[in-house]
């Protein structure tokens, strides 16, 4: 386990899985801070020794049961929160990958760390006020899907 992720000594890093089935983007709502109760990819913090692809792998497969391979970074960045005095209560480095799903995508269930996961369609979501996800995370979903349109789709008709 890593150290305390609230007012940590150093950043965390971490990682998230834009997984895209077709037309749909696999969402996961937070069960613990922070963003408990929040719509996001699934992801995670990198344990010691594990490689960021590893990370990605058993996150996905912790939180929902699928597994997937991760194929391409899209992203990566800062997440700093700060309280309200100014010190620094959580700070994420993020690493987004495109990860493409192997098996059945209906196997989904939601386990580790999150209420809930579902597939939903990329169409309409940046207008959704269920999700409500922040742009960052909707601009990585976008890139996430304009990957899997030009690589795997590409991918099963060669």
């Amino acid at each position: 386990m890593i150290g305390a992720r609230e007012y940590p000594s150093a950043p965390i890093v971490g990682v998230g899985a834009v997984v895209i089935d077709g037309d749909r983007v696999l969402l996961v709502r937070r069960d613990r801070e922070p963003l408990r109760g929040q719509w996001s990819v699934p992801g995670g913090a990198v344990e010691l020794g594990e490689t960021l692809e590893q990370a990605i792998v058993r996150e996905v497969g912790e939180e929902t049961g699928l597994t997937v391979v991760p194929v391409a970074v899209l992203k990566a960045l800062d997440k700093i929160d700060r309280d309200a005095t100014g010190r620094v209560r959580y700070h994420y480095v993020l690493i987004d990958f495109s990860c493409r799903i192997l098996g059945n995508p209906e196997a989904l269930v939601a386990a580790s760390d999150i209420s809930e996961a579902r597939w939903v369609p990329v169409a309409g979501l940046r207008q959704s006020a269920e999700f409500a996800l922040p742009e960052w995370t909707m601009a990585v979903i976008e890139d996430g899907y304009r990957h899997a349109r030009e690589n795997f789709d590409r991918e099963t008709t060669s």
